[in-house]
């Protein structure tokens, strides 16, 4: 799987909590954004079922 990169827009506070969410984790705010959205893609299959992608 490829990674690519993409553009996140997030006000400063909330930025600032996430920084200090992922180091209280020992993570950083990339690897803590990850993990919190493979929570939510797993928590939404689980609910809707799997999402397939056209290849």
């Amino acid at each position: 799987m490829a990674i690519k990169n993409f553009t996140f827009r997030i006000d400063e506070e909330m930025l600032h909590k996430l920084h200090m969410i992922a180091e209280y984790e020992g993570r950083s705010a990339n690897s803590q954004l990850n993990i919190m959205v493979r929570n939510l893609i797993k928590d939404f299959e689980k609910e809707h079922g799997k999402i397939e992608l056209e290849k």
